[in-house]
This record gives structure tokens, sequence and C-alpha cells, in this order.
């Protein structure tokens, strides 16, 4: 850690990873309340107990991004956080406000959109909150007059995300109108903005663990630019397909919804083979696994298997399935976990006061391959669920409650490939919490790329 003010970091990756622990809880128990029976049914019934995973899902992230942010502006900037006040004042509004909306839910009281369920009033908390942390950053950056291309797409990433959130605050009597509009958040989030932000995270991480040069690293993430505007943008068109938009965008909404994650995977075949090539070999060698494995994950999670069913032609047929949940779970775990994940384990070392030797544990290669095989076991669980219930709805035209009985053994294999993969999260919970903090600093070995060591 070269500037004291990196560890405001901590706390954000605290609070990150304890939301992550409970995000697993509540896909657990969803899951077994979709198998049944559900004893909690009248207390915890299933629409709440999949609203808390999900957007717990988003506010976690969200934290790590927050804090990966706060490690990297000061040392790519080369000077202190202009306020660490304001960072953990920041950090303390928005965990009330994610405090506030799971209790919120539990109660019923939401806005009912999906995915952007929040009350109001936490809605302009998060504003508030956004406002503040980019206020945080812009001064720390204007402080050092210094901005590199890697920590300027991801601001603008963050910075673009927070203007996107706007249209959430929106209501609408009409709800395609309602749906229409929420795409302009989520859509233009998770497969718009947010990648811009996994980019600028994904090059700082290449740059220092592979020996890939600053410069080439850089010209990447203009092609992961430009990519991110022009198919991110008109990739949102694969929501509107059947809301009764112009025909026209069936075409362009399948096309470039294909184009977005190609970036990513070439920049880390590049570093790779840089990394090969010079024959350096990082010591932290699990972050090299979260980051490489969070390119190679978003491009077969976001990339093939959401071609595999966002052309109109298959969509018509599985749209509302579970082939929906077998793109989502391995397209925002290899984007946006695994890079949180990655920016957790290369900056736990110099938060704990060690060196990068120290870094790797049975349990976080335990945690690493765990999380793989369970996120994979799911997604091929969710893909066989998705095509037999494609199958009987769509094409036999049984009805929903039928088919789901059918197809309940799939199920049990999402709920034993998720235990294997909570056991993996558990395993880094416990590596970050009780074994990192207790290693002992061994001699270094890695001499710091010449960027590193400004």
């Amino acid at each position: 850690m070269r500037y004291r003010t990196q560890a405001v970091a901590y706390p954000y990756f605290v609070v990150a990873l304890l939301l992550y622990g409970l995000q697993m809880v509540f896909g657990i128990l969803s899951i077994t309340k979709y198998l049944g029976p559900d004893p909690l049914m009248g207390l915890l019934p299933f629409d709440i107990s999949k609203e808390i995973h999900t957007n717990v899902l988003i506010v976690w992230v969200l934290t790590g991004f927050m804090g990966a942010t706060y490690w990297l502006v000061p040392e790519e900037s080369r000077t202190e956080l202009h306020s660490v006040r304001l960072a953990y004042l920041q950090l303390g509004l928005w965990t009330i406000a994610g405090v506030t909306a799971v209790v919120s839910y539990l109660f019923h009281w939401t806005e009912g959109n999906k995915l952007l369920e929040q009350p109001q009033p936490v809605k302009f908390a998060i504003v508030i909150v956004m406002l503040m942390f980019l206020y945080n950053v812009g001064m720390t950056i204007w402080k050092a007059r210094r901005l590199t291309t890697t920590e300027g797409v991801l601001v603008a990433g963050l910075a673009l995300a927070a203007l996107l959130y706007l249209p959430a605050l929106l209501t609408f009597d009409n709800y395609t109108l309602s749906i229409y509009y929420r795409w302009w958040t989520v859509h233009l989030w998770v497969e718009g903005v947010w990648e811009m932000i996994q980019g600028g995270l994904l090059a700082y991480l290449l740059i220092r663990l592979s020996g890939a040069d600053r410069e080439v690293m850089e010209k990447w993430l203009y092609v992961i630019v430009g990519l991110t505007f022009i198919a991110g943008i008109l990739g949102t068109a694969h929501h509107y397909f059947w809301i009764g938009v112009p025909s026209y965008w069936l075409f362009i909404g399948g096309f470039f919804s294909a184009l977005e994650p190609l970036a990513f995977l070439g920049m880390a075949i590049y570093a790779y083979t840089a990394m090969r090539r010079s024959g350096l070999a990082h010591p932290n060698r699990l972050a090299l696994h979260w980051t490489i494995g969070s390119a190679i994950f978003s491009a077969l999670g976001a990339g093939i298997l959401g071609l595999a069913h966002t052309w109109p032609s298959v969509n018509k047929w599985t749209h509302g399935t579970m082939i929906t949940a077998m793109h989502g779970h391995m397209a925002f775990f290899g984007a946006y976990v695994m890079i949180v994940l990655a920016m957790i384990t290369y900056a736990a070392p110099g938060l704990f006061g060690h060196d990068q030797e120290s870094t790797e544990s049975p349990a976080g290669v335990w945690a690493f391959w765990l999380q793989m095989a369970g996120m994979f076991g799911m997604t091929m669980a969710f893909a066989a669920a998705g095509i037999g219930q494609t199958y009987l709805e769509r094409i036999l035209g049984l009805g929903y409650l039928e088919t789901q009985h059918k197809i309940q053994v799939h199920f049990l294999m999402v709920l034993g490939t998720g235990t294997l993969f909570t056991l993996g999260v558990a395993l880094y919970l416990y590596d970050f919490f009780f074994l990192a903090p207790k290693r002992r600093p061994a001699p270094a070995a890695w001499p710091p790329a010449p960027e590193a060591q400004g």
C-alpha cells in the first residue's frame, strides 16, 4: 500500500463481502422454496427472498466498485485521497440505505419495478451517496492534476452509472412504459457503463499482475469504450423485442448484444500471452486467477450464452424461461463479481501490511475453484431446466405448474451446485477475515512494474 488513505478501501471490502455472504443465504433459501414445501411462505414468500437475493447482489458489487476505486485512484493519481471522513460518511449512509431497502422488502414496501424495487426515499439516498463518492474521487484527481487512461475509464463508468440511475426515479402508471425505461438503468448499467468499470479495473490488474505494457493495455480500453457505447447502448434493444417497439430493433438488439464482451477476452489473452513470453510470474497468483477468470467467464456468460438466447428467432421461445437465469448467473458472476474479488485479493496484502508473497492459502485456492465449479454447475443446471421448460411450455403447450413439476430434478441440481458455490464463498470470507490478517510477511520476490513504482 503506497498511500495511507488507500486503507479506506478496507471497510468497503468488509461491507461488500458480508453482503456477498447474505446474498448466498437468500439464494439458497430461494431455491429451497422453489422446490418446496415452504414452511416460511406466510412470513417470507419466494418473491421477497428472490428480490433480496438479486438486490443485495447489486448493492454489494457497487460497494466493491467503490472500495476498488478508493484503492486505485490514489495510486494512479499519485496522491492521497481528498477526504477520508467523507468516504466513511458515504459508506455509513450507503449501508443504512441498503439495510433500509432489505427491511422494506420484508414488509412489502417497494416500488414494484423489477430490480429497481427500492423505495423512493432510498433511491434519493443512493443518488446522494453517488454524488459524495464522485466528488471525493474527482477532487482527488483534480488535486493531483494527473489522470491516467485506466482511472479515466473507471471514473467515467462510475459517473455514467450514477447518471443512468436517474431514470429509476421516474414512475409510470403504464406498465409497458415502466419496463421500457427500466432498461435505461438496468441494461445500460450491467451491459453498458459497468463494462467500462470492469475494463478499468481489469486493465489496472493486468498491468500489475502480468507485466503487460501500460500503453498497449490502455489502447485496449479505448476499444472497450467504443464497444460499450456501440454494442452496449444498441444492445438494449434485446429487452424491447416483445413490448411493441418497431421491428428493426429485433436485428439491432440481437447482433450488438453479442459483441459486448469481446474486447475483455482479447485484453486478457494479450496479457496472459505477454506474461508467458516475459517469463514473469507474479506471486499473487490468486488475484491473477480471478482477473483472467473474469474476462473468460464474462465472455462465456455475457457473450456466448447471451447470444444463445437473445437472437430474436430464439428468444421468442426462450423469453421468460430459466434460459435467462442461465445467462444471467454466469454473465454477472464473470463480469462483476469476479473482478471485485480480484481487486480485493490483490489489495488484501497491502491492507494487512503484508507483501504479495504471503497471499496464497489452501482456503483461498479452494474458494476460487469451488466458486468456479459451482457457478459452472448452476449454469448448466439452469440451461437444462430452461431447455426443458421451453420445449414443454412453448412447444407442447403444457401449463406452467405442470412444467415446473417435470423439471424439478434440474432444480435439485441447482441446489447441489449452489451449495458447492456457497461453500466457496464461505471459504473466501473465512480466508479474508481470519486467515489473511494473520499471515506472516514473506521476503519480497516480485519487482513492481515501472508504472507501479511511479
